[in-house]
Parts: structure tokens; sequence; C-alpha cells
């Protein structure tokens, strides 16, 4: 096997949203795109846009409306500090809205959760009690702040 990609269906935005999200992760970039005879909604856009995220790579199909994004998939951004968490969040929400506990939806319906590692290293924490007050913090939030979780930690 050579690599697992993304395949990500949209209904003719997929180049807008190869560029959007290049825009908001390093190590991204547009890698090309293949024209097919398409429906005539379609006929501004590449059937097939290739892009990586991260160093990921991704493909936007601009297959039509037949199907649509939900939250049962989403891509998790796991942010080292405040700072990420603040970057992510507030580029990939332009546009989209905000959930609850980190979760989001980009202005093209696609889902996200902007998570700071430190979050997961608290979830693990052997005091019963520790997890319940992290668990109490963030389940109020919709961004998640890490001084805040960390505080809750804390007691």
């Amino acid at each position: 096997m050579r690599d697992i990609v993304n395949c990500l269906w949209f209904d003719g935005q997929g180049r807008q949203a190869a560029i959007f999200y290049t825009g908001i992760f390093p190590e991204s970039g547009l890698l090309g795109d293949v024209s097919l005879e398409a429906p005539a909604a379609l006929e501004r856009e590449p059937a097939i846009v290739e892009f990586v995220l991260k160093g990921r790579r991704f493909i936007a199909l601009n297959g039509g409306p037949q199907y649509s994004f939900s939250e049962a998939a989403s891509f998790q951004v796991l942010c080292e500090d405040q700072s990420e968490v603040d970057h992510y969040w507030s580029g990939l929400t332009d546009g989209g809205e905000e959930g609850q506990c980190g979760w989001l939806k980009d202005r093209f319906g696609v889902s996200w959760q902007v998570v700071p590692v430190r979050l997961g290293e608290l979830l693990s924490d052997s005091d019963p009690e520790v997890v319940n007050r992290v668990v109490e913090a963030f389940m109020a939030m919709r961004k998640l702040d890490i001084a805040v979780i960390e505080a809750a930690a804390a007691g």
C-alpha cells in the first residue's frame, strides 16, 4: 500500500476549499487539479483538486449535491499551545460556525475539532476528580482555553 488519502466531496467548491485550507495550515499547498466533462453547475470548478495540509494529501472532489458533510466525520487538529488553538479556531470558523467542546463547522460544512494536546494529558490523569473537573470545564466551552482547563484540573 502506498498511502491513504482523504477525499472530500464538494458541491462545486472544492478548489475554494483547498485554497482556504492551505491558507490556514503550514506545510500546505495545492498540488494540481483535473478538469472533466461536468454538469453546467460545476463548469467553473475542476472536478478534482489535489492538495496537502500539514504534509497529508487530500482530494477535493466536486461531485455535486448528492452528499453533504456531517459531524459523523471530522478532522482533529492537535495543538501544542493556546496560540495554535486560537490560530486554527479563528481560521476555520471564519465564515463557519462554532460548536461545543472545541468542535466547529467551517464555511464548507466540514467538521473540525481544535484540541490542545494538554487536554488529552489531563483526561488521562489517574485522579478521577481531576478528570471530572476537566470534563466539566471543557464541556462548557466552545473554543478550548488551556489555562481555564488547567485551573480546573488544579482544583
